[in-house]
């Protein structure tokens, strides 16, 4: 469909979130009216998430059967349903910029939370679990962590992470690592760098929250990769959380704390030639395209920007500079790769499935490719009132997912892959095994 005759890709304008207006609730009211009165004339987006279902469904259920039936207090129902995978933005709205209609979604529902936040109508525990540099702090303290392992697995413990956080008694959760993967990890691996025509031959890692204290092993399996392919490494001097969980929290503020924190330390990096490697696509994605568009006139932040790369979108650059070697040694069978919303947000196209086809060039691999969200979204997975939901909307990805019984499933985005394994377990189809991507390129290099 055209944007008022033009076939212009979908353009994103800067978040003014500083603005008196942005921060106005009824000026934000009355667009959101105008927004959820387009969406429900067309309703193209119900099967994404429960956000529309949602609308409609006041809609329909109200006083005259359109928007001006709805109670504008309901509004927030609607609000509280979107978890920003800003697919409705990218893949299937024919309203956004540049057409004149300028239909921007996620950032109004991103702007109603942030008033909702600064009115104090967020709970503790959902500002708790959004504390990923918090709560990991106990990751890598011995004793500690064994014991916060095991209470966690237990029924006791889950009552009251269910009373106390509202966490879903049975929704997946992620264990505290024995070791961080920033403890352990070597700082620096020196060797020839070779510049590519596409890539930077030197990388700096930015290990994310969930790699450093939840599963260290995706991030030595990238080193590994690095190392085999003759590419120098550092692992950037520190870290902060990158501030995705804040922003769909609403939480502005904090996520500019976080901002500062991190740009100061990555934008040197970039400066200096490095490309900067982030292994969850939540991450990569704040960099890439919510702190750009947030902080628009930040030079800092616009360097960072364009050093960001996916790893397997600089991989795929890699081989095509001729420079990625491809000895592939282990077969690796059936696999269902899951394609996770801020992968696609990107923009970069299918590059792990890029990179599991080229290995499939030289070794076993039989590839069952599924892209559609699985339904987790950061902590609205795990939320008491929309783990269900989220179980719902991830149905059809489990379903895909077991097709032809696979050998290994696979996400970039590991609570992804953990969310459809504990789907498929609980539909009777459990997985085989479950593998980070990184996971399965280290194994079909045959790197022990």
């Amino acid at each position: 469909m055209t944007r008022e005759g033009n076939l212009e890709a979908p353009t994103r304008h800067a978040l003014d979130w500083k603005s008196p207006e942005f921060n106005d609730e009824e000026a934000c009211l009355h667009e959101m009216e105008r927004i959820f009165n387009i969406c429900h004339g067309c309703r193209r987006c119900v099967g994404l998430c429960q956000s529309f279902p949602t609308l409609f469904d006041l809609v329909d259920e109200g006083r005259t059967g359109e928007l001006d039936g709805v109670d504008k207090a309901d509004f927030w129902k609607v609000v509280d349903q979107c978890y920003l995978c800003d697919l409705c933005y990218m893949t299937k709205c024919p309203y956004v910029p540049p057409h004149v209609w300028n239909l921007d979604f996620p950032h109004t529902m991103l702007r109603a939370k942030a008033i909702k936040y600064r009115k104090g109508e967020v709970g503790a525990g959902e500002r708790f679990l959004a504390s990923t540099d918090v709560h990991g702090q106990f990751a890598g303290i011995p004793v500690v962590v064994q014991v916060v392992n095991a209470v966690n697995r237990t029924k006791l413990a889950r009552r009251v992470l269910d009373r106390q956080l509202g966490v879903h008694p049975d929704a997946w959760l992620p264990a505290l690592a024995l070791q961080r993967f920033r403890w352990s990890a070597p700082k620096s691996q020196s060797q020839v760098v070779t510049n590519g025509e596409r890539t930077p031959g030197k990388v700096a890692i930015f290990s994310t929250c969930y790699v450093n204290y939840n599963e260290p092993g995706i991030g030595f399996d990238l080193l590994k990769v690095l190392e085999h392919n003759a590419i120098p490494y550092v692992i950037v001097e520190k870290e902060a959380c990158c501030g995705m969980p804040k922003l769909e929290l609403g939480d502005l503020e904090t996520v500019e704390k976080h901002k500062t924190a991190n740009i100061a330390v990555l934008a040197p990096y970039a400066k200096d030639g490095f490309a900067i490697l982030s292994v969850i696509p939540s991450c990569t994605l704040m960099f890439k395209q919510e702190l750009p568009l947030m902080f628009p006139d930040e030079e800092a932040v616009r360097l960072v920007q364009d050093a960001m790369w996916d790893p397997f979108e600089y991989l795929v650059a890699r081989h095509k500079d001729g420079l990625l070697r491809t000895d592939f040694k282990q077969a690796l069978g059936k696999v269902s790769y899951h394609v996770p919303c801020h992968g696609r947000v990107q923009k970069i196209g299918r590059k792990t499935e890029e990179m599991f086809k080229l290995i499939g060039q030289s070794v076993e691999l039989r590839l069952s490719t599924v892209e559609r969200c699985s339904g987790h979204a950061g902590t609205y997975g795990v939320k008491t009132p929309t783990h269900p939901v989220a179980m719902k909307i991830g149905k059809p990805v489990f379903k895909a997912m077991a097709k032809d019984e696979p050998d290994f499933i696979s996400s970039d985005c590991a609570l992804a892959g953990h969310h459809i394994a504990q789907g498929m377990a609980e539909a009777g189809t459990p997985a085989k095994a479950l593998a980070h991507p990184l996971t399965l390129l280290r194994t079909a290099y045959g790197i022990p």
